[in-house]
């Protein structure tokens, strides 16, 4: 099997031993993604609304890197520290989604890094 690793500074860094995404086997695996603003290497310090906007760019850029897109995801996980945020989460994640809806799944858990409200990792097609 061919994988490739795919990096762009148009996200932000691996803060771990781990790649942005790596394509594989006809799919590209974006790494989980917190809300991370890529041009300042800062956590997005905003409400749910901003952090989620900031992860959904990141997962977008990193996707568009890999030469692929939203429009080619088919699953994502969504993980929370509180479900309290999960309708305004939704909301930002849908208007990411507005015609094509990936399979997802959501999880509340306890801490995630950097102290971040959410994160979200995606699988997309590439075709090959």
């Amino acid at each position: 099997m061919n994988k490739r690793v795919i990096a762009t500074k148009a996200a932000p860094q691996a803060i771990g031993p781990y790649s942005q995404a790596i394509q594989a086997g006809g799919f590209l695996f974006v790494s989980g993604q917190i809300a991370i603003d890529p041009a300042t290497g800062n956590v997005e310090a905003g409400d749910i609304r901003s952090q989620t906007q900031q992860v959904m760019e990141n997962i977008k850029a990193i996707l568009e890197a890999g030469g692929s897109s939203l429009n080619a995801v088919v699953k994502t996980t969504i993980f929370l520290k509180s479900m309290a945020d999960f309708s305004t989460v939704n909301e930002i994640y849908g208007s990411y989604f507005p015609e094509h809806r990936p399979a997802r799944a959501t999880v509340e858990v306890s801490s995630l890094p950097k102290g971040v409200a959410v994160e979200i990792d995606a699988v997309a097609w590439t075709g090959e």
